[in-house]
């Protein structure tokens, strides 16, 4: 029997059915990420020690104290050193494919451009790809370069997070934690389980793991096809949860082998954004003020929820230039799988722009110009939507610090926020920080542009080629990973500027949000008075926004109106160019 709400006549029963598909989704995800944001917090406070041997196991070779605090630089020192080596690991594995095991189609290895591409990409916890992962890399590529480093990468960003959140709640004190417990801890008490259980939920649903090459199948006609095999169920709940993203398939999670029912889809949907909606309740229990958490928490889901139903009103209306020879009701199914339609898609797109996942179950080149539109902001603003595991929250922290120190300018006193008087140090590192975005995207893309590879790179003319050329260079910078697919990134220049482009958008945003912790540690606290300005009610949540859209939004405005804008005109106009 139809529901009262999807028999109303205001409400068309697809469209009822469909707004009742995104309320369950995102209850469902509240319901799982606020209990783990709890037990996050336990983790990263210590309270929990039931992988104590192992962590001691893990640290004691490497002569790694867990216990003892490091001061933000040498924090940030040992990030970045466990990077670099990554990255260098990573690197020699995928040039040297060819002369390692478990290569049962004899891959060769990467060409250096490439090579170094995947690598930062993956270790920036990018993964953008500028190749077929079925065709291009063997399993041992596969398993122990890019599934290691969506573990560490994604524990590395859950380890700046739980750092900036001591150097929050600390008072008077020059560390923040340590690094190598905290990535040991993201790893054994997070990610691996986590991914275990998502691992084999996506198996019993008939996602493969093997290490078989491939199978052969007879056709209907009686001919013989090969098709790609492998370890895709281990990469692929870690590329959810740690909001890398990087499939095994080149066309990612729309492949069946990786995403095959409406229910792995769903599981990997929550998979991308439990973590980070997670940390917000996490971060408020680390603080000592769960409605700071809950204040960032209501920000960050008005903004996702509005994105949602923007993507999905623009690609439920379709597009008026096939009007007559498209079924107006089914909408812009261009680029998406009928099993999980324009809602199921809209969902996704959505989630993975705004949690910096990149992975794609629609093909994001072939979104209406206004999902388009949608899905590239969220990346521009620079991973403020819940954004990737642990730095998502840091990002929008940077907005926090110029939230309230605009605050402050409005009732005439020095700027506070969690006690801690918010200084010319602070405001300028966060200002400073909101500038890599437009330097990594506007900059990099116009220099693409004045040296001719950008017009030989994308696939369409005229604004939607510009659309290809700022989703690239965005989904870079913004450290996200998912492409309008007509834009053809595998060459020399695109490959070293993208990657780039990424360890700036990675690492230029994660020391300077160490140094602001780090700073507000050694600060004193001062009891709120009659002038503090509260920093968890409406009038903050509110201002918090609008801070975002307006430094945020109106930085890319009039590029985006040369692109999907001017796109998105032209067709109400009723022509294409």
């Amino acid at each position: 029997m139809p529901s009262t709400f999807a028999s109303s006549a205001l409400v068309p029963p697809g469209l009822a059915a469909d707004l009742i598909q995104i309320v369950l989704c995102l209850a469902l995800l509240v319901a799982i990420a606020a209990p783990l944001g709890v037990y996050m917090a336990k983790v990263f406070s210590g309270e929990l020690t039931f992988f104590a041997r192992a962590e001691r196991a893990l640290l004691a070779p490497a002569g790694v104290r867990p216990k003892a605090e490091q001061h933000w630089s040498t924090y940030a020192f040992s990030l970045l050193a466990f990077n670099a080596a990554g990255f260098v690991v990573l690197y020699l594995v995928l040039r040297a494919q060819n002369l390692l095991p478990l290569n049962p189609r004899g891959f060769a290895g990467l060409p250096p451009h490439l090579a170094f591409d995947t690598a930062v990409s993956f270790v920036t916890n990018t993964n953008w790809q500028s190749y077929g992962g079925e065709t291009t890399l063997s399993n041992f590529s596969q398993m122990v370069g890019l599934t290691t480093q969506n573990f560490v990468s994604a524990a590395s960003g859950m380890a700046v997070a739980a750092a900036v959140a001591r150097g929050l709640a600390s008072r008077q004190v020059r560390s923040i934690g340590n690094f190598w417990t905290d990535l040991v801890r993201a790893i054994l008490y997070v990610l691996l389980p986590l991914s275990i259980v998502v691992a084999l939920a996506l198996v019993w649903l008939g996602v493969p793991q093997t290490l078989d090459a491939s199978a052969t199948a007879t056709t209907l006609e009686g001919a013989k096809q090969t098709i790609a095999l492998g370890p895709v169920a281990s990469q692929v709940a870690i590329k959810q949860l740690g909001t890398n993203g990087g499939g095994f398939f080149n066309v990612n999670s729309a492949h069946p082998f990786e995403n095959p029912t409406a229910i792995s889809n769903l599981i990997e949907w929550l998979a991308i954004l439990v973590i980070p909606v997670a940390f917000c309740f996490t971060y408020g229990r680390m603080v000592g003020d769960r409605r700071q958490g809950r204040a960032l928490f209501v920000a960050m889901g008005l903004m996702l929820v509005a994105s949602i139903g923007a993507i999905y009103a623009a690609e439920h209306a379709g597009n008026p230039l096939l009007a007559g020879l498209v079924d107006p009701a089914a909408g812009n199914m261009e680029g998406k799988e009928v099993r999980f339609g324009v809602v199921g898609s809209a969902l996704w797109a959505a989630a993975t722009t705004a949690a910096s996942n990149g992975s794609v179950n629609a093909m994001h080149d072939s979104l209406t110009p206004l999902g388009g539109l949608v899905a590239m902001l969220q990346i521009q603003l620079g991973e403020v939507v819940f954004g990737g595991v642990g730095v998502g929250l840091t990002g929008m922290l940077l907005f926090v610090v110029l939230t309230v120190f605009l605050a402050g300018l409005m009732v005439g006193r020095t700027p506070e926020y969690l006690g801690k008087k918010i200084e010319a140090r602070e405001v300028k590192l966060a200002a400073l920080t909101l500038l890599i975005m437009p330097i990594g995207v506007l900059g990099f893309a116009a220099l693409a542009i004045a040296t001719g590879h950008a017009q030989t790179a994308v696939q369409d003319a005229g604004p939607h080629g510009l659309s290809e050329l700022l989703y690239a260079y965005s989904s870079a910078t913004g450290n996200n990973g998912s492409a309008f697919a007509g834009f053809g990134a595998a060459t020399p220049w695109h490959d070293t500027w993208l990657g780039l482009a990424m360890l700036l958008g990675r690492f230029g945003y994660i020391v300077p949000i160490l140094a602001i912790a780090g700073s507000l540690a050694a600060k004193k606290t001062t009891p709120a008075s009659a002038g503090t300005f509260p920093t968890h009610g409406a009038l903050f949540v509110g201002l918090l926004i609008a801070t975002i859209l307006i430094v945020g939004a109106l930085t890319f405005f009039p590029v985006l109106a040369l692109g999907p804008i001017a796109e998105q005109v032209s067709i109400l106009a009723g022509h294409t160019f």
